[in-house]
Order: structure tokens, then sequence, then C-alpha cells
């Protein structure tokens, strides 16, 4: 029950901050961006204290070393598997257009005569 009212006190934190965005607007706009990341952070820092935050946190150092596991493709790699990409599309787009063409020239010439 503790961690669904700092829950919602985060979300207030971060509205406060929104609506203190729009109810600064006679001042600088750095301000009201200042007003806007007080609440976000404020949000952000009572969230952490719930167990979902210290999940998040948990979850987000997961991923990370997750990521740096991943084998990223070199440049090379890249552009061989585009080229392959586009040369595929392409090829389809024209068996596509011939097989169109075809069953054209099949229903309407020779079946039903309506180009004679």
């Amino acid at each position: 029950m503790a961690d669904k009212i700092k829950f919602a006190l985060a979300l207030l934190l971060v509205a406060a901050g929104v609506a203190g965005f729009y109810l600064l607007s006679e001042q600088a706009t750095v301000v009201r961006v200042l007003a806007v990341l007080a609440g976000v952070l404020a949000g952000v820092g009572v969230a952490w204290f719930t167990e979902a935050g210290r999940q998040f946190v948990v979850f987000a150092s997961d991923t990370i070393v997750e990521v740096k596991k991943v084998v990223w493709p070199t440049r090379k790699e890249t552009l061989q598997t585009t080229g392959i990409v586009f040369a595929f599309v392409v090829v389809m787009a024209l068996f596509l257009w011939l097989t169109d063409k075809s069953l054209e020239w099949v229903l309407y010439d020779i079946v039903l005569k309506w180009r004679s």
C-alpha cells in the first residue's frame, strides 16, 4: 500500500511540474522548463524508492549488460544486406507485375475477349 501512495505522489509531482510550466507563463522559458524538470526529477526520486522503481533499475542494468553482448554489423555488412534487400524488392516487383499482366492478358484477351 505504501508503494502505491509513493507512486501516486510521484505522479502528482510530475503533474505539478507540468502545471508549473503553464502557471509560470509570464516567466522566462528557462524558468518554465526548470519547473517541469524539477517536477520530473522529484517524481523519479520518489518512484525510485518504490518496489516497481527498484525492479526497473534492475531491469535497466540487465538491459545494458545484454546490449553490450550484441555484435553489431560492420558498415560493409550493412551495405551488402541493404543491397540484397533492394535487389529482392525489385525482383519481386517485376515478378508481381509480370504475373498481373499475364493474368490480365489471359482473362481480358483470351477468356472474355474484351480487347479484340
